[in-house]
């Protein structure tokens, strides 16, 4: 990858401010260029991103159109130190922020859509259709966001129905590997300016760039339709209710792995006498819901999400006909969060240079997840005495989680030059597994787990902002995150249950505009981990993970 794709999305802007200050010089009137106006809501609510003491970056609408940014994964090149690893389909694309990231169904970084947290992975990089923003907030979230944020909190906000007068868009790209794509949407009023809808479709497809030996086919194709459905509804110039409905019909290849020797010794092929296949259905309504009084704000999401994935491969990764696996997971969560906070233009007035503004939310979810996972073995693979084909579940598993969070912000603002920020979140949650590991026809003596155990954290968050003039801020924030407990789905015997992963984050930045022309951020993190959780082979079963906690950890840079 390119060093210049790294660079923040408004380098451009940066770039066409050099240009109009040369131009100046000559006969015409100097080009006037100014950066634009963004508004991020990585602590909840909306904010100049140049106030927050955190570090966000902020992919607007334009910047998506203009880089051609198809998914989530792809807008992470414009963000510093975001990586995504995909494993070639879409199903496992996991994010890491400053070099932390987890398993899927135990991330470390989560992705909030239309603010619905993704409580697995699996769902997190979805393909983009009618999506107004995405925000990369890096470092711990806890204090706000809860469980699974110590690495920081991706946003993604769709774009709203428009109350005034209808407008489309229809973008068709193609290009080679028998790319294409095409995304279509519309939004408008439905009755006067208080009702509004908008849709959304599309298609996209590629061929894979792995091209398997064996029979001259690719491997790693990828396809996908999905669409995009909405009203706005606003009754009066205080509430304003949004329900979303967002589906996805992904078809994608099998895994492009191989042995690394022989990828290194020939790019892009692989030999497999079974060609696999991933598929991942997404489906997701989200009921929004504000109301901005004089006061005091209110805001709830309500969000279902379920999604079922089903995947072939070749586990053996050789064109000898030794093993496959067949794995089929299931996934529905309910979340819903209620919100009340100071109004955006009333913050409490405590004297004549001291101001508050305040938040303050509870937090509900429920999760159901099932896999069945079957490893099937050709005859003598496991054994010289078993010549007949066998077939291991490892893990057939139902693991259930409901859990309750709560939490609360203050900023006081000094003479509108300092803002001391304190927040803090409790959680609590509950977790079932419901595990087995057996053979078919029997070879051994199956095993089971059914367990339960419950977990709880408060998460705080100090931090300090000072506007050291009119555009510049510099900050410093001491932050701690957690990442939850539980179970893994498949295992060594007695390796089933993990606990919980702690970090604090201590971070110092200083954000800057010249101009309205130039923006220039700089910070340095240092991380420190306890009970830091590492996925570990399973020495009983090829290419299978399980959770475990190791010790302590640092980790310190710039972002």
């Amino acid at each position: 990858m390119l060093p210049f794709r790294r660079l923040p999305a408004r380098a451009g802007c940066i770039l066409l401010a050099i240009l109009a200050a040369s131009a100046g010089a000559g006969a015409q009137p100097p080009l006037r260029v100014t950066l634009p106006t963004v508004t991020v809501t990585a602590q909840k609510e909306p904010e100049d991103p140049q106030n927050l003491p955190v570090s966000v970056t902020a992919v607007t609408l334009e910047t998506l159109a203009g880089a051609d940014v198809r998914s989530v994964s792809d807008a992470a090149v414009l963000a510093p130190n975001t990586f995504f690893n995909e494993f070639t389909a879409r199903k496992l694309s996991n994010a890491r922020f400053r070099g932390v990231g987890a398993s899927p169904a135990n991330p470390g970084v989560t992705t909030y859509i239309d603010g619905v947290p993704q409580l697995n992975a699996n769902s997190s990089s979805i393909e983009l259709l009618g999506v107004d923003q995405i925000e990369f907030v890096r470092g711990p979230q806890s204090a706000l966001f809860g469980r699974n944020v110590l690495g920081g909190v991706i946003n993604i906000a769709s774009a709203r129905p428009s109350l005034t007068a209808w407008t489309g868009s229809i973008v068709a790209p193609v290009g080679n590997f028998n790319t294409g794509d095409l995304r279509a949407t519309a939004s408008g009023p439905v009755i006067t300016d208080k009702l509004a809808a908008g849709i959304g479709v599309g298609f996209s497809r590629r061929d894979g760039f792995t091209t398997n030996d064996v029979t001259g086919h690719d491997l790693d194709s990828r396809s996908a339709v999905f669409a995009k459905g909405q009203l706005l509804w606003r009754p009066d110039a205080r509430w304003e209710a949004r329900a979303m409905f967002t589906a996805e019909r992904a078809r994608d290849g099998d895994y492009a792995l191989n042995d690394l020797a022989s990828l290194r010794a020939r790019p892009f092929h692989a030999s497999r006498n079974v060609e696999g296949f991933t598929h991942r259905d997404i489906v997701a309504p989200t009921v929004q819901v504000t109301r901005s009084g004089t006061r005091v704000d209110f805001s709830a999401v309500t969000g279902f999400l379920k999604w079922k994935t089903e995947d072939l491969t070749d586990l053996d990764y050789t064109a000898l006909p030794l093993a496959t696996r067949n794995n089929a997971e299931e996934d529905f969560q309910f979340t819903e969060e209620v919100r009340f906070a100071s109004a955006k233009a009333a913050p409490i007035t405590l004297s004549e240079h001291v101001t508050m503004k305040w938040q303050a939310g509870v937090v509900l979810f429920t999760q159901n997840y099932t896999q069945d996972a079957v490893n099937n073995y050709s005859p003598f693979v496991l054994s010289q005495f078993l010549a007949f084909p066998v077939s291991q579940h490892s893990p057939e598993s139902a693991l259930d989680d409901r859990g309750a969070g709560i939490y609360g912000q203050a900023t006081w603002t000094f003479s509108r030059s300092l803002g001391v920020i304190v927040g803090a979140r409790g959680d609590r949650e509950h977790k079932k597994a419901d595990l087995r590991t057996f053979y078919s026809p029997v070879i051994a003596p199956p095993t089971g787990v059914n367990a339960e155990r419950s977990f709880g954290d408060v998460s705080p968050q100090f931090a300090l902002a000072y506007r050291v003039a009119p555009a510049a801020t510099a900050y410093a924030s001491a932050s701690r995150g957690f990442r939850a407990g539980g179970f893994n789905s498949a295992s060594p015997l007695g390796a089933e249950a993990f606990g919980e992963e702690h970090n604090w984050n201590y971070e110092g930045g200083v954000k800057t505009s010249f101009r309205d022309r130039l923006s220039l951020t700089a910070a340095a993190f240092r991380i420190d981990w306890r009970d830091l959780q590492v996925n570990v082979p399973n020495p009983l079963v090829p290419a299978q993970f399980f959770i475990a906690n190791a010790a302590g950890a640092t980790s310190q840079g710039t972002a």
